[in-house]
């Protein structure tokens, strides 16, 4: 599981023009799920993201967690983020999970975030629909981890 993480000041999803979740301060995280990922590793990337020290602290260090600053989450998947560019010119996404094993995987990846955070602090976009993401990236600090290869 790859998961793309970026600090925002503010990040919104729509999905045919209607507004899906809206955030200010907090981090807008991709995920793309491949066939191979488990439970296993929704527990890693969400301890280690929810632990992630990203944010300022009064001395304008990144000192600080999702968690201490009291931050929401928006949470996308992103089949792409699995692409590969090694022959041709077209990406090939051999590596992404089909949606019968994306899709509850998502939805646990969801309910973990929730279960650390709370529920009210993290929303979603709508798994494989056609969606707009629109974002501050605040810094910009954008983080990828990957939990096949977690010195990524």
């Amino acid at each position: 599981m790859r998961l793309v993480i970026q600090r925002v000041s503010s990040a919104s999803v729509e999905v045919e023009d209607f507004v899906v979740a809206e955030i200010e301060k907090g981090l807008l995280i991709l995920a793309g799920i491949e066939e191979a990922d488990t439970r296993e590793d929704i527990d890693w990337l969400v301890k280690k993201t929810t632990q992630l020290r990203i944010f300022n602290d009064t001395e304008d260090v990144m000192n600080l967690s999702i968690q201490d600053i009291s931050g929401k989450i928006i949470l996308v998947s992103q089949f792409t983020l699995h692409a590969s560019t090694k022959k041709g010119n077209r990406p090939s996404y051999i590596r992404a999970a089909a949606p019968e094993t994306a899709i509850p995987l998502y939805e646990d990846l969801i309910d973990e975030f929730r279960k650390v955070l709370g529920n009210k602090k993290v929303e979603t976009g709508i798994f494989g629909a056609d969606m707009q993401v629109y974002l501050v990236n605040d810094g910009p600090v954008t983080i990828i981890m990957d939990s096949k290869n977690k010195d990524f």
